[in-house]
Parts: C-alpha cells; structure tokens; sequence
C-alpha cells in the first residue's frame, strides 16, 4: 500500500510539471562509466523494452533502433549531463563602452521532459547588461543548448541559463524567457496542441519594471529578413 501511494504522488509530480531542485539531480557516480559502456548498457535496455512491447528486433526497420537510441541518448539529446560539454565561453573587454542592454532573441531550443522524456521545443531569449565585460554572441546559444540538452523541467532551465551567464559575465544583470512546447502535454494526457509553457528569470536591474519592459518589447520586435 506505501508503494502504490508514493506511486501516486510520483505521478501527480509528473502530471503537474513540478521541479525538486534549481540543480540536474545528479548521482556522484554519474562519471564512473564512459560514454562507450553507457552506449552498451542503453542499447540492451532499450531492446528489452522494444521486446516488451511486441516488436520484432529481426526486421530490418528495427534492428538498429537499439543501438541508435542509445547514441543519441549519451551523445546528442542528454550530451548536456556532461561537463565535459559545457561551453567555454569568450569574454572580452568592453571597450566600446556599451552600456546598454543586449538581447539574443528567438534563441532554437531542443530539450527533453525529465517526467516523460518527451521533446520540449521552443524559443529562448536571453539578455544582460554589461558591467564591463561582453561575450561572444554564439556563446550564449551553446550555453542555453548545453543546459537543454539534458532530461530538464522548463523552470529549472531558464534559471540555470540566467545563473550561467551571471558567473561568465560577473554580473546579475542577466534574464532568460523561454516560450516552448511540451509534447508531454501536446501528444499525451490532456494532448492540448495549441498550449505552450513560458517561463521567465530576471537577476538584478531586470526586476526594475522599467527595465524588464524594455525587454519584453524588444523581444516582440518583428525580426524578418
């Protein structure tokens, strides 16, 4: 009966959309075994589960799902788990004196839902304030795509962004606002196709109403080409 409980309320976890923590919860072991030997492990659990559900391995369509799956579990989809990974971004001097913000807008976002482990796709927009430092513009794509890369939940996401880029950038002046599709919730349970998630971090001058809605008017700014 405690077991079928907490199966419940795992379930309900799931369903409401509920993080546990601003950090991936991660094992202190999750290193131990190299991407080859995770690969090996992935590939027979996902055939098992292939075979589970009725399907014929030997067929021709099949037979390298296994193994497919498994690559782009450790090595693409969830490639963000690992710090090896993470990007190394380009700070320099500000010596145009810039004192404005900068906004990198409609930013492509590929993530996955750590409850069902289905896509979660959408835009980000991320923006700071230099206070003297500045970074290369491609930077801030990879950090949001190192952190989406992962079994993720779209708040955590968005703080883990605005938490990444105030270390580079030595400063809180630093937002992110996601808009982003969850198929959990598009293809499954409720499967409301027109719905979509947006969660937002604002650090430092970004709380000034002000300052937070120059912002939000910028990134509606028609960008066409």
């Amino acid at each position: 009966m405690k077991f079928g409980k907490n199966l419940e309320e795992f379930e309900s976890l799931g369903d409401d959309h509920i993080s546990t923590s601003a950090n991936t919860p991660m094992r202190n072991d999750a290193f131990k075994l190299s991407n080859e030997e995770k690969i090996d492990i992935i590939k027979d659990d996902v055939r098992h589960i292939m075979e589970t559900l009725g399907l014929d391995l030997s067929d021709d369509s099949l037979n390298g799902t296994p193994n497919r799956v498994a690559k782009m579990f450790v090595n693409e989809i969830f490639g963000g788990l690992n710090p090896d990974k993470k990007p190394k971004p380009s700070t320099f001097e500000n010596k145009y004196k810039y004192g404005e913000m900068l906004v990198e807008k409609n930013i492509t976002l590929y993530s996955t839902c750590e409850h069902h482990l289905l896509p979660i796709v959408g835009k980000a927009h991320v923006a700071y304030i230099s206070n003297g430092t500045v970074v290369g513009l491609s930077k801030m794509n990879r950090i949001v795509d190192y952190f989406a890369k992962r079994p993720q939940v779209q708040e955590r996401l968005t703080i883990q962004i605005v938490k990444e880029l105030q270390e580079v950038l030595n400063t809180q002046d630093v937002a992110c606002v996601i808009d982003a599709k969850h198929l959990c919730v598009n293809s499954r349970g409720i499967r409301d196709i027109e719905s979509s998630t947006v969660t937002s971090e604002f650090g430092g001058k970004f709380k000034d109403k002000a300052v937070r809605r120059e912002f939000l008017d910028y990134i509606n700014l028609d960008t066409s080409f």
